[in-house]
């Protein structure tokens, strides 16, 4: 049957008269689906249907908000259970404690948590903290790394031609947005990531000014870059001899990687860290997490954090099931994700050594994965991403997968992930369907 979006089509004509570009975020629009976005009707397992009724694999999974897939039946259940006592109330609840209480029991480091929405408000907040804490108003951030759209954090976040970031010694600082103030980003400092010399040499000269680090437990925002054997580890020791806070930005990793997330994966033990993503299995759901000494800084409003919609009661009732099915039998959810995941990494990149056209390399973190056409054989930094991966080569061969019913993010900078729905046979369908990409493209 020959591919078709019409409807999608007609639909992005009627959205552009009431909606920017068409959608709600940039990434789902034009930017990256041209001429058009397709629009999605339903999701199923590892499934989903757009309004033409083409049926694709899902290996984005809304950028990793899936760990169960769509319509897991235990979270349909438990949320239409839910549902008929109300929707949110504003006030304490119960869920709101066992839902703690079971992300306490699996996190390392970590004695109380705090509910919010996104992984940008989190990220608000942790920073907020550790100003709080510290007295200091600086801030360390590395190139590449995406801490969601504060405007104190939201610069050189984005791909650059290389000859525009400065000597890698001191990063020029670029911003990702008009209507920032130079004041929201004049405390953020910017450094090399995957460097031990460079962040020595930041907190050499900064460290009695820097409140905190800030660092992505893998650079998700470039495909999958993974932290070179020691570095996190080392991030960490400095900044405990620099009386500086360490904090681990884990709205990508956390309950995805492993159990315990990046700091179980890394052994680390951060002062604050912050999730999203994952944590709400398709609901807005965030937290910031930290020991007793650090979380105790917003009792009472000291640093304040408030938020009418924090705590959502059905996304709670999902991340409490997310979490049991998740680690049942021996956390068997997340050993099998981790599986699909290096499954998929290891056959294709076996198929592009095969094909041998295209340069593709597929890098990736236990279930997430991406790959980017390069000729290097490893991409290891934002500054490598920038200089000698292909993205226009990534979009023709997105858009190809799309045609065979793989869905691929279409974002170029962005990654895939796997799910417990993921079956053999969509591995195989995959694997066929981007041998033929890259022949075709």
């Amino acid at each position: 049957m020959t591919y078709s979006t019409s409807e999608s089509g007609k639909l992005f004509e009627r959205a552009q008269k009431v909606l920017v570009e068409g959608v709600s975020s940039g990434s789902r629009g034009p930017l990256n689906y041209k001429p058009y976005p397709p629009y999605m009707r339903e999701g199923k397992g590892a499934r989903i249907w757009d309004v033409d009724g083409n049926e694709y694999i899902d290996w984005q999974l809304s950028f990793g908000c899936l760990p169960l897939g769509h319509a897991h039946p235990k979270i349909v259940e438990v949320v239409q259970s839910a549902v008929e006592g109300g929707t949110h109330f504003a006030t304490a609840l119960e869920v709101e404690v066992e839902t703690a209480e079971l992300m306490v029991n699996l996190l390392p480091n970590v004695d109380k948590v705090r509910f919010a929405n996104t992984g940008t408000e989190a990220c608000m907040t942790g920073v907020r903290i550790a100003r709080g804490i510290t007295g200091k108003r600086k801030v360390l951030k590395f190139e590449g790394h995406y801490h969601g759209w504060y405007d104190g954090l939201l610069v050189s976040s984005n791909p650059q031609i290389p000859s525009t970031l400065g000597h890698p010694n001191d990063p020029v600082r670029i911003a990702d947005s008009s209507g920032l103030t130079p004041g929201s980003w004049e405390d953020t400092l910017v450094c090399v990531w995957n460097d031990e010399d460079a962040i020595e040499r930041a907190l050499a000269a900064h460290g009695h000014e820097i409140a905190c680090v800030v660092t992505e437990a893998v650079m998700s925002n470039m495909g999958v870059i993974p932290p070179k054997p020691g570095y996190l580890k080392h991030v960490q020791e400095l900044c405990r001899a620099h009386d500086v806070l360490f904090y681990l930005d884990e709205t990508v990793t956390g309950f995805r990687v492993a159990p315990g997330g990046a700091m179980e994966l890394y052994d680390l033990q951060p002062d604050i860290v912050t999730y999203g993503k994952a944590l709400g299995q398709g609901f807005p759901v965030a937290a910031i997490a930290g020991p007793d000494h650090i979380m105790e800084s917003i009792e009472h409003g000291k640093v304040l954090h408030f938020g009418s919609h924090n705590a959502p009661r059905l996304g709670l009732y999902a991340t409490k099931t997310m979490l049991e099915e998740m680690t049942r039998d021996d956390n068997a959810g997340f050993k099998k994700i981790e599986a699909i995941g290096n499954e998929m990494t290891s056959r294709l990149n076996e198929v592009a050594r095969t094909v041998n056209k295209n340069r593709m390399v597929v890098q990736s973190v236990g279930s997430m994965f991406h790959p980017v056409f390069t000729d290097r054989e490893e991409i290891t930094n934002y500054r490598d991403f920038c200089a000698d991966v292909d993205l226009g080569m990534y979009r023709k061969f997105a858009a190809h997968l799309r045609e065979n019913g793989i869905f691929m993010t279409g974002n170029t900078i962005l990654h895939n992930l796997s799910c417990t729905e993921h079956t053999s046979q969509d591995i195989e369908d995959t694997v066929n369907a981007v041998g033929n990409a890259l022949e075709d493209i």
